[in-house]
C-alpha cells in the first residue's frame, strides 16, 4: 500500500468529496435506498455545503499516495443529535461530537482508512473539549455496524426514521469514547 494519510480538507478537496460522497452512496446504499433518491445525487448542488463544512475546519480527508479515498464531516453534536427519544438530554450533552459522515470510497476499503479517518477526528474532537461520540447509521448496514463496533462504540438505544424518498430508512445511533485503540 502507498503511504496513508489523514489530513484537514481544504477547498481544492471539495469536489472529489463531493464526488465520493455520490459515488460511495450508489454502491453502499443501493439496497436501502431507492434508485431515483441515489440518482438525485448530484455534486454540483452537494459541492456548496461540502465548501462550507470545509471552509469551517470540519472535514478530514483520507488519502494513498496521491488519491483522496474517503473522508469524515465530525464536530460537537446540536442537542437534537444527541437528545434521547424523549428529548431529555444527557449529562454529557455540551461534550458529545457527533461523526455525521464518514465514507471511504469501496474500492479503497478494508485499508485502515476508515479506522484512520474515526481515530483522527476523535483526536480533534477531544482536543476541542469532547468525551464521548455519536453516529447514525442505517440499522441495515452491517458493514458501518462492523466498523463501529470494532473501534468500541455500540448502538445506545436511540433510533430514528428518515423519509428516504417515500421509503422510511430506520437509523440507530451508536455511541463510543474518544479514546480509540485503533492504528493510524
Amino acid at each position: 500500500m502507498a503511504d496513508a494519510a489523514v489530513r484537514t480538507a481544504g477547498p481544492e478537496d471539495v469536489a472529489e468529496i463531493a464526488r465520493i460522497h455520490r459515488d460511495t452512496w450508489r454502491t453502499a446504499y443501493a439496497d436501502l435506498l431507492p434508485p431515483e433518491v441515489l440518482a438525485d445525487l448530484d455534486v454540483s448542488r452537494t459541492a456548496p455545503r461540502w465548501a462550507e463544512a470545509v471552509a469551517h475546519g470540519q472535514v478530514l480527508v483520507a488519502t494513498e499516495g496521491r488519491w483522496i479515498v474517503g473522508f469524515c464531516l465530525a464536530g460537537l453534536a446540536p442537542d437534537e443529535e444527541v437528545a434521547a427519544a424523549d428529548g431529555t438530554l444527557p449529562e454529557d450533552a455540551a461534550t458529545t461530537a457527533l461523526v455525521s459522515t464518514l465514507l471511504v470510497e469501496p474500492r479503497w476499503g478494508r485499508r485502515g482508512h476508515g479506522g484512520r479517518l474515526l481515530a483522527t477526528a476523535a483526536e480533534a474532537l477531544r482536543d476541542r473539549g469532547a468525551t464521548r461520540g455519536i453516529a447514525w447509521i442505517p440499522e441495515a448496514d452491517k458493514a458501518s455496524t462492523a466498523f463501529y463496533r470494532s473501534a468500541g462504540w455500540t448502538a445506545d438505544g436511540t433510533v430514528r426514521t428518515l423519509d428516504a424518498g417515500g421509503r422510511p430508512l430506520r437509523e440507530i445511533r451508536v455511541s463510543g469514547v474518544l479514546t480509540l485503540l485503533l492504528r493510524r
